[in-house]
């Protein structure tokens, strides 16, 4: 324990054992809480089949996860803040490992919803102090290769998700792929104690329950509204929900405004790098996330493919993000984020677009396989840059808090993505399974493409190219 305590002036070269182990447990950690939003995509058919679920149940699966996890980030980033990262994020990993068993043993729809709502909260403690660990634990000149690095091996772990879904609910249970987080979660946390650093916790740090607790009721209300009103109609409850909803949203921009210890500090979006990149966070994850929702529906309940089918034609995104990723973020260390963040939003559109066009009717296999393909070049040129053109405009102490923001981000396009395209293009109400559910999907995944095409439109309008690193001075002889 002493070197690793002596290591924090100076910060741990990433080179070092110690300072991959460290690598190892931030990327296992993020990627572990990625993997689970991937993963259950390819499950859905399969449990709305064994657990009576409609299109609207499928929908509370994916963002009963999505809807906490996007609630408490920002309070998980300032209680790393607070009460210190590491110890933050071995209690987060550890409560994920215990919700995900609750999701393996789940008798009922209803108990399930339940449990991924749990397991978004314990996901929302370990996000954050992921990339938070890696700003203040590594040296200054390896951060940026590290967080390039980060975010290409978790994009990968996501990416792995609908193929070792696909497997797992071939070969055994739907069940599984929850069960899968347990044997993770206990490398993160042994590695994690063993090789980083304890950092120490802000005495004078407040938390901000009272804007916790309004973004959760914001976004529970909106959220209900928009899943539930293709199928309730104008009902009093959806209104009524949708309106508690949007005035507690409005409530928490005016307390986080006023507070003098606000969870969302709103100064950060002054900076014009870190307003634009989040901005191409929100559209591209609002696009990817309806898209994968929609094509394993389109796949599996439309096409009929089996689980691991739908998982494998998915596997072009695994594949190109496993080779490409290293490569763009050294790219991106030269030339700066602007011309990947601009090129991949629209070549991952492209794909999309292919895809909704070609890729989904009986005899369009090449077609999908293609699409799948440019869809994951798009995505590899994306990620990486974009996490570390938000991480390069903050200052180390508020780390925590803006990995938290940027995070919040993602979930929240990905919670507004399942929630609203599949409504609006009427996937709820058209045929439960068979070709007649394949026209509605086919006008939100042109929608998609639209919008993850803007967010290339955001990054070229308002990116600038970063000033260039900084070379280390020669060691003495």
């Amino acid at each position: 324990m002493s070197e690793i305590q002596g290591t924090r002036s100076e910060g741990i070269a990433l080179q070092t054992a110690q300072g991959r182990r460290v690598l190892l447990a931030t990327v296992l950690g993020s990627g572990m809480a990625f993997l689970d939003t991937t993963v259950v995509n390819v499950a859905l058919p399969v449990l709305g089949r064994e657990l009576g679920a409609s299109v609207a149940g499928l929908q509370w699966t994916i963002d009963a996860y999505l809807l906490t996890l996007t609630a408490f980030l920002l309070l998980g980033g300032s209680l790393g803040d607070a009460l210190g990262r590491r110890r933050m994020f071995v209690v987060g990993t550890a409560a994920f490992a215990a919700t995900s068993a609750l999701c393996g043993l789940a008798p009922s729809l209803g108990f399930l919803c339940a449990a991924r709502a749990l397991q978004g909260v314990a996901a929302a403690l370990l996000v954050p102090g992921s990339l938070a660990i890696l700003r203040t634990s590594l040296q200054p000149a390896d951060q940026d290769a590290a967080i390039g690095a980060w975010a290409g091996l978790a994009g990968v772990m996501a990416a792995v998700g609908p193929i070792a879904g696909g497997w797992l609910i071939q070969v055994w249970s739907w069940r599984a792929i929850f069960f899968l987080n347990l044997p993770l979660a206990a490398v993160v946390i042994w590695t994690t104690l063993r090789a980083v650093p304890a950092h120490p916790q802000s005495t004078s740090r407040r938390l901000d329950g009272p804007g916790a607790a309004l973004v959760a009721l914001g976004l529970a209300g909106v959220v209900f509204a928009l899943i539930e009103g293709p199928a309730r109609g104008n009902s009093l409850l959806v209104l009524g929900a949708g309106c508690v909803g949007v005035l507690a949203l409005a409530g928490f921009l005016v307390r986080e405004r006023r507070a003098t210890a606000p969870m969302l500090p709103l100064h950060l979006f002054r900076s014009r790098q870190f307003t634009t990149a989040n901005l191409t966070t929100l559209t591209v994850y609002f696009a990817l996330s309806a898209a994968m929702f929609l094509i394993v529906l389109a796949l599996q309940r439309g096409l009929g493919y089996s689980p691991l089918a739908s998982g494998l034609a998915l596997l072009p995104i695994t594949i190109l993000m496993l080779v490409l990723s290293p490569i763009v973020g050294r790219v991106t260390h030269r030339i700066g984020y602007r011309v990947p963040m601009s090129i991949g939003p629209a070549c991952a559109g492209l794909g999309l677009a292919v895809i909704a066009l070609f890729g989904i009717t009986p005899r369009g296999s090449a077609a999908l396989l293609a699409g799948v393909a440019i869809f994951g070049v798009g995505l590899s040129l994306t990620v990486t840059p974009l996490t570390a053109a938000v991480m390069s405009g903050v200052p180390s102490d508020q780390a925590g808090t803006a990995s938290g923001v940027n995070n919040a981000v993602a979930r929240l396009a990905s919670l507004l993505g399942v929630a609203v395209l599949p409504g609006l293009s009427g996937v709820g109400t058209a045929a439960a399974s068979g070709p007649g559910m394949l026209p509605p999907i086919r006008i939100a995944l042109g929608a998609a493409a639209a919008i993850c095409a803007a967010g290339g439109l955001i990054a070229a309008l308002g990116l600038r190219r970063p000033p260039a690193p900084r070379r280390p001075a020669p060691a003495s002889p």
